[in-house]
Parts: structure tokens; sequence; C-alpha cells
């Protein structure tokens, strides 16, 4: 078993500084690093990847930048790749506690806004948001299929970003 354990660190130069690394030990790092990333958002949740929300979106950046350390050799291997699924099961168990309480839920994913009610923008609620007319209108075309706010029953900024539409 030892044997293998040398083996093991000498192919990933898990003993070496940054500086030291080889051509093929980043590179073999790397390959084990994106398997492990795989296997720990599937695990993890489909939705983390599919939705766009800044909780999923948080996840996604901060596990890249855990991850990435392990590659270039900055972080000990082993545990950085404990601690990248460590974050995966925080955002899991957020998950889950944000599906049973909505309250939590509205804490850690937002709520989304109404910002057209009966044809008529809410311009103070755009503005919170930072959506200009523009962008409402572009969505509206984009998504919706249509050209005129008279014709929107709800526009809501939901909260991926994304805008919904009812029509009239």
């Amino acid at each position: 078993m030892n044997a293998f354990w040398n083996f093991f660190q000498t192919l990933l130069g898990l003993s070496l500084q940054p500086k030291d690394l080889t051509f093929v030990q980043i590179s073999l790092r790397g390959i084990i690093i994106f398997l492990a990333t795989l296997i720990m958002v599937r695990l993890g949740s489909k939705r983390s990847l599919a939705r766009r929300t800044p909780f999923d979106a948080i996840l996604l950046v901060i596990l890249a930048a855990v991850l990435s350390r392990a590659i270039n050799g900055s972080a000990p291997f082993l545990a950085t790749i404990g601690g990248g699924a460590v974050l995966v099961a925080l955002h899991r168990l957020f998950a889950l506690l944000a599906f049973h309480s909505h309250s939590f839920g509205i804490l850690v994913k937002g709520k989304p806004d109404v910002i057209v009610r009966d044809g008529q923008r809410d311009f103070r609620t755009m503005r919170r948001n930072h959506v200009s007319t523009h962008d409402l209108e572009e969505d509206m075309r984009l998504n919706a299929h249509l050209d005129e706010v008279a014709q929107v029953r709800l526009a809501c900024l939901e909260r991926s970003g994304e805008i919904s539409f009812i029509k009239k």
C-alpha cells in the first residue's frame, strides 16, 4: 500500500512546490479534478448547472476557484477535493432547506419582482432591479412574442434574472 501511495504521490507531484510541477503532473491533476467535479456536481444537483440563480452561480464560481488550486498545486490536492465536496453538500443542504422553508428560500434565493401589471410598468421596481425599458421590450419580443407592454397582464423579474410574461 505504501508503494502505491508513493507512486501516486510522485505521479501527481503531491510533495512538490507549484513551480516544480511538470506538464504531465498538472495535466493528470486537471483530469482528476475534472472527474471529481463532474461526480460532485452530478451528486449535488442537476439544477446547479441548469438554473442561473445567484445561489447556484455562487457554488460554481467558488467550486471552480477552490478546485483550480488543486490543479496548480497551490493547495493540498486531496484536502481541496474534500473542500469542494463540502461546498457541494452545503449547496444541497441549503437547497433542501429552501424547499422546506419558504422564508429560507427567499433569504438564499431571493423572490420574484413584478415589473409590469395590467400593461403598466413599475418603474421603481425596474430601477431597483436595473431593468431598463429597452431590456423589458427586448425580453417581451424574444420570450413572449409581444411588441406592446399593453398586451402584458403580468411580467415578473424571476429569481434567475429572467423576465417571465403572462399575456392578457
